[in-house]
C-alpha cells in the first residue's frame, strides 16, 4: 500500500508564537481553521493548546484519518488563504507529526521522551500475547475444523486490527466545544 493511502491516522502538532496582545484574534483564527479543516474528508478533530505562560508557543492539533485526507487539507486553497490571513497575527515555530504505533509513546506535546524502544516492545509484545489468547479462547473452538493457513489469516487480522485501533481508542482526548465545529459556529468562532 502506498503511503499516500496509508489508512493509519495522522495527527499533526503545530507550535505557534502569537503576536502579544493578538489572542483572541488568534483564538477565533483557529476556530476558522477548525470548521474549515471540518469541510474536508477524514477530519477526525482538532484542539488548541493554550501556552502555561505569556510569550510561549500556541499548539494546533489536528487529526485525519489517513495521510492523504491530510495532504490534501494542507494543500488546499482554503487553508493557503487562511494561513495568509494570519501572517501577521503568528508565526509558525515548530511542526510535528505522528501516526500508528509511535502514538502510543511520544505524544505530541508530550515533555518526557519516548521509553525506548525494548519497553515499546515489552508493551506490544504484551498486548498482541493477551489478544491472541483472547481470540484463541473465544474462536478456537469454532475454528479447530479449519485449516492451519485459515485459522491463522482470521487470527492475526483480528490481533492486527485491535493493536492499529487500539491508539484511537486509549488516546481519544475528551470533546471540548473548541473540538466540535458546529458548536465552535455557534459561539461567535
Amino acid at each position: 500500500m502506498s503511503k499516500t493511502h496509508d489508512a493509519t491516522p495522522v495527527t499533526v502538532t503545530v507550535a505557534r508564537s502569537v503576536a502579544p496582545g493578538r489572542e483572541t484574534d488568534f483564538e477565533d483564527w483557529a476556530t476558522r481553521l477548525t470548521t474549515a479543516a471540518a469541510h474536508y474528508p477524514g477530519f477526525l478533530g482538532a484542539g488548541l493548546l493554550r501556552p502555561g505562560r505569556a510569550g510561549q508557543d500556541w499548539h494546533v492539533v489536528y487529526r485525519f484519518d489517513r495521510a492523504d485526507h491530510l495532504a490534501a487539507w494542507e494543500q488546499s486553497p482554503t487553508r493557503n488563504a487562511l494561513l495568509a490571513d494570519a501572517e501577521q497575527l503568528m508565526q509558525t515555530t515548530g511542526e510535528h507529526r505522528v501516526s500508528g504505533l509511535e502514538t502510543w509513546f511520544a505524544l505530541p506535546g508530550r515533555t518526557a521522551p519516548a521509553p525506548p524502544r525494548w519497553k515499546m516492545f515489552v508493551v506490544s509484545l504484551a498486548s498482541i500475547f493477551a489478544l491472541q489468547l483472547l481470540v484463541n479462547l473465544l474462536l478456537g473452538g469454532i475454528t479447530r475444523s479449519w485449516p492451519l493457513a485459515a485459522r491463522l489469516v482470521l487470527f492475526v487480522s483480528i490481533v492486527t486490527a485491535s493493536m492499529a485501533h487500539q491508539p484511537a481508542v486509549a488516546h481519544q482526548p475528551a470533546q471540548r466545544p473548541f473540538d466540535d465545529p458546529a458548536v465552535a459556529a455557534q459561539s461567535g468562532g
